[in-house]
Order: C-alpha cells, then structure tokens, then sequence
C-alpha cells in the first residue's frame, strides 16, 4: 500500500517536513510504500472558481499541481502536515486544498479519494498555538474527498499529531506524530 506525506510549510527542511517525513519513515518500516511533496517551491496557482475542471477533471492552468494530484490518486494513506500561521493552515496548503475541486467529479460521479484514509499534522511555535484548528482545516478537507480521517489513536486518541517549537525538542508532540504514523499503518493492514 502506498502513503502520501505531504509538507505545507514554505520552508523544505522545517519542522513540518521534519516530522512528515518522520512519519513516512516509521511507515516504511512497517512496509508501506511512501512518498514525500513539499510544497516548499511549488507553483500552484490558486483556484479563480471557473469551474471549468467539472467537465475535464483537470485544471487549465499550468503549474505545479497536477504531480500532487496524480499522488493523491496514487496512495492509500494521506498524511498532511502544515505550519500554523495566524491560527491556521498555511497559505500554500489552502491554495493546494483549493485546486483538489479538479478532483471532484461531476454530481452523482464517484470521488477518487472515497475511502481512503487521511490523518493531520499540526506545527506550532508554542503548545495551544493553534494546532487544534489546523486539525480540523485538514480534517475538513480530507472529508470533502470523502476520505476516512483518523486521529493519533490509543494511547492519546487526540485529532492527529501537534508539535509545539522545534520538533526534536518535543518529545511528547514527537510521540503523537509516531502514534498518528502507527493508527495510520494498522487501520490500513485492517
């Protein structure tokens, strides 16, 4: 089975790639095949609601943004990580969010993403930063696919995984971003 991480933060190698690609790691190991995107450097143009994508199923703009949707259809796991900035999703990820309606078909049309499962990373500069709303941005945007959102799981059973200041240095966010990896992977083998 295949796993997509993806890091909304603008930043390559910040805490937000950090801890996506820690959990695509532990995923490896239990032997799903992963995947990073960064967002950092990807031209993806925001969405002008031309609606044009009921018909083609893709966008007409030129950028960035058919790679990340060819790797969604691709996966079976969907992990996204986003900075928070001002409370919630960084500005890359809600573009990047914007331009899934490509994927949507027309009503009454099956969705390509039904069915899979999605969980959500959160990284602030302090605990209560805002992780909680970045949580539910994510959640609500994997249930606009209809996918299946889980959280971090036994033992915390919390929204998904939270970091709070630097990664390496948060041994208890650390410990969500590991529970949210092995939810992941055991709901998937189920």
């Amino acid at each position: 089975m295949n796993i997509l991480g993806i890091s909304a933060s603008p930043h390559a190698e910040g805490n937000t790639a950090y801890v996506v690609r820690y959990a695509l790691n532990i995923l490896e190991q239990k032997g799903f095949r992963t995947k990073h995107i960064s967002l950092s450097g990807k031209n993806i143009k925001p969405c002008v609601g031309c609606f044009k994508c009921e018909k083609t199923h893709s966008c007409y703009q030129e950028d960035d943004m058919p790679q990340i949707l060819d790797a969604m259809k691709w996966c079976h796991g969907l992990l996204i990580g986003s900075p928070v900035y001002f409370g919630m999703v960084s500005g890359q990820l809600k573009t990047m969010m914007d331009r899934c309606v490509a994927m949507r078909p027309s009503y009454g049309e099956p969705l390509p993403m039904s069915g899979k499962i999605g969980g959500a990373i959160a990284c602030a500069y302090s605990r209560n930063g805002g992780q909680e709303i970045t949580l539910q941005n994510i959640h609500t945007f994997l249930l606009q696919l209809n996918m299946q959102v889980i959280g971090d799981g036994p033992s915390y059973s919390h929204l998904g995984a939270t970091i709070a200041g630097e990664a390496k240095d948060d041994s208890w966010g650390m410990e969500t971003v590991k529970n949210l990896a092995l939810n992941m992977a055991g709901i998937l083998k189920n």
